[in-house]
């Protein structure tokens, strides 16, 4: 007999809808100059010196440091963007998923071994098949990146939690 555990259940019809719809405005935002721009500039200064996720983790949301995502060219227009009531987080990261720019705190500076770094980066705008509470929010959410590219490379991905409820 075959096993079909493996098989999630798919996401109900209007939330497959939105996630299609997020997917492509996520390619658009991802082609932006100012998100490639940010996205170069970290790229070629290897980001926060010294910072990594158990130094992220003690910094408070309001700590300049954190400020700093949010208040750089690329994340005044993420906050602009994220101002849409379907998502509830804006992200934007390096080659290496380290933080380049985001709406707000996300709950970790590298996500790099994350599903939705790991297939963004690969080439290809991804979403997940599930439902889950965003780590960051704790919202019901599904995970979404998109590739930033530049000159036909991947340079680093920009992803969203879209609001599932």
């Amino acid at each position: 007999a075959t096993s079909m555990t493996w098989a999630a259940d798919p996401l109900p019809a209007p939330v497959q809808a939105k996630t299609e719809h997020y997917k492509k405005k996520l390619a658009e935002w991802a082609a932006n100059p100012v998100i490639v721009a940010a996205v170069k500039e970290v790229n070629a200064t290897a980001g926060l010196a010294g910072m990594n996720n158990g130094k992220w983790n003690d910094l408070d949301e309001k700590d300049p440091a954190v400020k700093s995502f949010e208040n750089n060219k690329a994340g005044v227009l993420i906050r602009k963007w994220e101002e849409d009531t379907g998502i509830n987080k804006l992200v934007l990261r390096d080659d290496k998923g380290n933080l380049v720019a985001s709406s707000a705190k996300p709950l970790v500076y590298n996500n790099a071994a994350r599903p939705v770094f790991v297939n963004a980066i690969k080439g290809q705008v991804w979403a997940a098949s599930e439902i889950k509470p965003d780590p960051t929010t704790g919202i019901k959410s599904v995970q979404a990146g998109a590739p930033v590219m530049d000159g036909g490379k991947v340079i680093g991905v920009i992803h969203v939690g879209i609001t599932a409820e």
